[in-house]
């Protein structure tokens, strides 16, 4: 009985993971560039069950009984890294990624992902798909968390004002026509070794080294000013989702209520007897 009150109890723990999960889908359903989480659920080994004090062998049987699963967990989760639709904003400091041919992982099959390269408060390199750019005081390029958005120079990039074009290859130029500096866009070979930071920032926790898309034979990508990509968050799949697993959750519980239930009679009623 306890074997079954364990399984019904991990069912619910990992409905409860996958219903956190989806829920901060949804509220990153607007937020740019941010890609959707997935989750992979696994059950726990089985076990084999015995027949104990018969030994049913002697008479060309068996004493195994049967599997017993053990119950189900959430094994990973795993951002969507696929390119997200583009939206039009109108802001010159608002700048689009559009990944094109990038090379592809020959052992895991999984492509390249093209990001953003910028410097965090602690010196310390993030990627980010958000190309929800500003202007700080000082006239550089920052995400709307205050990152400075590296050149291919590895240096911040100082633009001065908003009033700036920026090419398809991210050359950013002045009004007047000057060269103020190019953004930089890194190739991060194996994007399953990224960890999501929040405010749309990636850490690379990989071995692998990562190189610029400039000059790439392996890579196309292009840069819009005026856009942004839209999350590949998709709201109506993720409501439903959010309601399987509640409706999941809720079945575990009554499983988990009613094995309760019968430990509380074993207890206070059949001591009882006689």
């Amino acid at each position: 009985m306890l074997r079954g009150l364990y399984g019904a109890g991990a069912g619910m723990i990992a409905q409860q993971r996958q219903q956190e999960m989806l829920t901060n889908n949804m509220a990153n359903v607007e937020t740019a560039g941010y890609k959707a989480d997935q989750s992979s659920l696994r059950t726990f080994p089985s076990m084999m069950i015995r027949a104990m004090g018969t030994d049913h062998t002697r008479f060309g049987g068996s004493n195994q009984v049967g599997e017993l699963a053990t119950g189900v967990y959430m094994q990973e989760r795993t951002p969507n890294f696929r390119q997200g639709d583009m939206q039009e904003t109108g802001n010159n400091t608002d700048i689009a990624l559009l990944q094109g041919l990038v090379p592809t992982d020959e052992e895991t099959n999984q492509d390249a992902l093209l990001a953003f390269e910028t410097l965090n408060d602690d010196g310390e390199l993030r990627y980010t798909r958000n190309g929800n750019f500003t202007i700080d005081g000082d006239g550089f390029l920052t995400s709307s968390a205050g990152h400075y958005i590296l050149g291919v120079d590895g240096e911040p990039i100082d633009v001065g004002n908003e009033n700036i074009r920026v090419t398809n290859e991210g050359e950013i130029f002045s009004t007047e026509d000057e060269l103020l500096g190019q953004i930089n866009v890194a190739v991060i070979p194996d994007p399953a070794q990224l960890v999501k930071e929040g405010e749309g920032f990636l850490r690379y926790d990989g071995d692998n080294d990562i190189v610029a898309a400039l000059d790439n034979a392996e890579v196309t990508y292009q840069l819009q000013q005026g856009f942004v990509e839209r999350s590949t968050v998709d709201a109506a799949q993720t409501m439903t989702q959010m309601m399987t697993a509640l409706r999941s959750f809720e079945a575990n519980q009554k499983v988990l209520q009613a094995y309760d239930q019968s430990l509380e009679r074993t207890v206070n009623d059949v001591g009882r007897v006689g």
